[in-house]
């Protein structure tokens, strides 16, 4: 272990801790496990719908809040001007960052320059409490404060990329900008990287490196018996995860599985219309919405299912997938992104169009028909998993950039 472990990192995002994001604290239990103090902070406090579990509930207690120190205007104006005070010239640099990478129009430049602001604040706490370097999850708004945080107290930053949807507008996040300025940038699939490297310069490519998220393969070890026709879904409750095709998908199954019944976990804008939707469809007893769970609820619940369902229409490559698979359950999903990096067709689960419920009908219908196949898919499932998606594994790679030990 190298001296720098001694002094503190920080950990940065829009919101933390979430129930929806639990590969962020997995990420951060690890690097601390590993010897590395790490602090936490967070740009907005999480609503309580999210603190599902004493693990978020004391990642919460623990984090800083950029937005509520900054509502005492005694914190906010000495973060500032003691920027301004300390290194004048480093301060206005960072000002014209923030107004040159502000998106056209003068409402995102109010809010880049809210993003500067709280980007003092964080330098700031960080100067505070001596942290040698920042690393952002979600590149998109709060990687924007990193950046500025950056330019402002000469710490350096790095950021994990995810997407999909910063790549539905890396011009708006400037995402070139925050490729060139980062120390280096984690990816989490090689889709992922090669977005990375279509969205920036060529000579910056050496910064980009496949850490994935993961998990913890033990936690989530629930045995080879899926043999029975209970569905698992774990995910926000948008139209970006699908699940009306799921529900249009499970009408012609129950001729043939009367038993077939799935637990959606979650919540979000979505759910009133999705249970209208089941209503509507005569699903009432085929399906439950039991709203947000604890990472322990989860695995309890992957345990009780055989075969996880994931019918996104754009995602990275889903943790609730990984642990799906670790706990030895087949799986069906979409052939999208960073998937097939983690599902292999045919071997731990089956890939299918995204949009197309006759498609997905019909793989499950395959699974749920042959209990031999989805315990030998369960297995290969599980191998994947420890093999490129434990979270230790990652976290040890991760810990080697953060103190420049990894090319």
């Amino acid at each position: 272990m190298s001296d720098t472990k001694k002094t503190p990192i920080a950990y940065l995002t829009g919101e933390y801790p979430r129930a929806t994001d639990t590969f962020i604290q997995r990420e951060v239990a690890a690097l601390r496990a590993l010897g590395q103090p790490v602090e936490t902070c967070s740009v907005r406090r999480t609503g309580v719908e999210h603190l599902v579990g004493e693990e978020q509930k004391a990642e919460a207690k623990a984090t800083f809040y950029i937005l509520a120190a900054a509502k005492s205007p005694v914190t906010l104006l000495s973060a500032v001007f003691g920027a301004l005070l300390r290194n004048p010239a480093r301060f206005f640099k960072a000002l014209v960052l923030a107004v040159k990478t502000a998106p056209p129009g003068f409402r995102n430049l109010i809010f880049q320059l809210f993003y500067f602001a709280e980007a003092a604040v964080l330098a700031a706490h960080l100067r505070k409490k001596g942290v040698r370097h920042l690393h952002n999850h979600i590149a998109k708004s709060s990687c924007t404060v990193a950046m500025l945080m950056s330019a402002l107290s000469g710490i350096p930053y790095s950021f994990t990329l995810h997407g999909p949807d910063i790549f539905f507008a890396p011009d708006h996040w400037r995402l070139d900008e925050k490729i060139k300025r980062a120390k280096f940038v984690a990816c989490i699939s090689h889709f992922c990287r090669s977005q990375a490297m279509a969205f920036s310069n060529p000579k910056h490519w050496g910064k980009l490196h496949i850490i994935h998220c993961g998990v913890e393969p033990a936690r989530y070890d629930a045995g080879e018996d899926p043999v029975e026709t209970n569905l698992l879904f774990v995910g926000r409750l948008a139209p970006v995860k699908g699940l009306p095709i799921l529900l249009r998908a499970l009408e012609p199954l129950k001729a043939e599985f009367p038993k077939i019944h799935l637990t959606v976990i979650g919540d979000g804008p979505g759910r009133k219309a999705l249970e209208h939707q089941t209503e509507a469809a005569g699903l009432s007893e085929n399906v439950s919405f039991v709203g947000y769970k604890s990472q322990s609820e989860v695995a309890e619940a992957l345990a009780a299912s055989d075969l996880f369902v994931l019918p996104s229409f754009a995602e990275g490559v889903p943790v609730v997938l990984m642990e799906a698979m670790a706990a030895r359950r087949p799986v069906v999903t979409t052939h999208i992104a960073g998937i097939p990096e983690l599902v292999t067709d045919g071997a731990s689960g089956l890939l299918v169009p995204p949009g197309n419920p006759h498609a997905l009908s019909a793989a499950i219908g395959k699974i749920l028909a042959n209990p031999a196949r989805a315990t030998a898919m369960g297995i290969a499932g599980r191998a994947m998993v420890e093999k490129g998606f434990d979270i230790n594994k990652e976290a040890a790679r991760m810990g080697q950039l953060l103190d420049g030990d990894l090319t």
